[in-house]
């Protein structure tokens, strides 16, 4: 195995780029006196965002290129994946409607909530299948999954163990792999224009939540709601496929750690992955009940489809905007100030949103605070690491997601329920679920201060 050894005079962490993986040396940071080093590429420490990098490491990274095409056709899998992820509030808010389904409105939450589950669940195993047999398979088969699980949904709508069957355990395999390649794919062509490339390819899923919110309630008034799903199903095959076909990475190779759990032994990258652990039981919950709340509060089942759809809206713009902030002022800074926002909106405008007004702003602030969230943390991650162990370092951290995705939306829903929310018409049956969630966004943002402060104390540097 390759080693390479480094002298430094330095408190300050250094990059390196060995043979296999980048990583960087240790340090001590009580003392400034010289130190040896031999740095193996499994190992792991701290990267310095201000440090140059490496020649042989990101100068090879073309920073475009066909990189723009990965881009494009990861934006168009994350269209369809946060489309359908988001609007799942609309669609179940439409089968609670129509009476033909008699389960418990925490039942129905629970078939989104699987699909979310497993779309970080296999993070991993999608991992390890991109680096066998290639993005493109697994695009392709990804989009498969998804749609043909979409179409047979339409089937199952009287059904709810067809439902778990088809719109949360097909659709939730054919995210994982769509939402996986989304993320590690254009790491291959893109290094200091990273943010900017994450911030559009998570476009797509702002775009693709306004868009599917608002097409959803529009289809499920003309032709029902079996007829939505399967015409959502087809277009996700007729638009996904050609994508898949053009998406693929620059170097494969089906070697290196399945999980590396030295990494852990980094505080910012632990502190970080418990941050979005703990951030994903929260982060679905207003999209998956505003449809709900906005009814319960006298608003009409159009209107509640424009919340979603402007909520949606508002991820796109946070998306764009931290792909930019993580490129000028750090991933670390951005994640930071994503969380900051995430918790004010949840814990100080909410809990008032009684009437249109506030809950416009509230799904507004949250949307952008939302999108920002799925840019900045994969960027910080990347940043941390380097290219060579993002894979592996973005399987391990999204698979910690499956809980938070699992059981957020279920919890939130017995919280509502407990509450009275199918025999009262007002805010109140909500609060529990509004302050559970806002509680969880406060803990995150406290893992990413933590994060960010253990990285370096200075408050004004880019991280």
């Amino acid at each position: 195995m390759a080693t390479t050894t480094l002298t430094t005079t330095t408190t300050d962490p250094i990059r390196l780029e060995p043979s296999r993986g980048w990583t960087n040396t240790s340090f001590d940071q009580d003392s400034a006196l010289s130190t040896t080093h031999t740095v193996r590429p499994e190992e792991f420490h701290h990267v310095d965002e201000d440090a140059p990098p490496p020649p042989d490491a990101i100068d090879a990274l073309p920073n475009g290129g066909y990189g723009w095409t990965i881009v494009t056709t990861c934006a168009v899998f994350t269209f369809w994946t946060n489309g359908w992820l988001t609007t799942w509030g609309v669609l179940q808010a439409a089968i609670i409607s129509s009476h033909t389904l008699p389960v418990s409105t925490s039942t129905i939450t629970f078939v989104g909530s699987l699909a979310l589950g497993l779309c970080v669940a296999f993070g991993l195993i999608a991992t390890r299948l991109i680096r066998m047999f290639g993005a493109r398979i697994i695009c392709t088969t990804g989009i498969l999954f998804m749609s043909l699980g979409t179409i047979l949904a339409s089937l199952t709508i009287k059904n709810i163990g067809g439902l778990f069957c088809t719109a949360g355990a097909m659709v939730g395999i054919g995210i994982s792999l769509l939402y996986t390649a989304s993320n590690v794919v254009p790491v291959h062509y893109f290094s200091t224009k990273l943010g900017m490339a994450n911030g559009l390819v998570k476009m797509g899923g702002g775009i693709g939540t306004t868009v599917i919110a608002v097409a959803s309630q529009e289809l499920i008034a003309k032709v029902g709601v079996p007829w939505t799903f399967r015409t959502i199903g087809l277009l996700m095959l007729v638009t996904g496929i050609p994508c898949a076909l053009l998406t693929k990475e620059r170097t494969r190779g089906g070697s290196g750690p399945f999980v590396d759990w030295g990494m852990l032994r980094n505080v910012p990258f632990l502190c970080t992955c418990l941050a979005g652990m703990v951030c994903t039981f929260a982060l679905f919950v207003p999209s998956f009940f505003l449809p709900l709340f906005a009814h319960s509060i006298g608003l009409s089942a159009s209107t509640g489809a424009g919340l979603v759809a402007g909520f949606g809206l508002s991820t796109t713009i946070g998306r764009i905007a931290a792909g930019v902030a993580c490129d000028k002022v750090g991933s670390m800074n951005t994640l930071l100030i994503t969380m900051f926002f995430n918790t004010v909106s949840m814990l100080a405008i909410w809990p008032v949103s009684s009437t249109l007004a506030p809950l416009v702003i509230f799904a507004a602030i949250n949307g952008i605070a939302n999108g920002a969230f799925f840019v900045a943390l994969p960027t910080a991650i990347v940043a941390m690491v380097g290219p060579g162990l993002a894979t592996v370092a973005m399987g391990m951290a999204t698979t910690a997601w499956t809980f938070g995705y699992l059981l957020g939306g279920p919890i939130a829903a017995v919280l509502i329920m407990s509450k009275g929310a199918d025999k009262e018409t007002s805010i109140e049956p909500y609060r529990a679920a509004i302050f559970y969630s806002g509680g969880v966004a406060f803990l995150s943002g406290v893992f990413v201060f933590a994060a960010r402060f253990k990285m370096d104390m200075k408050v004004i540097k880019k991280l």
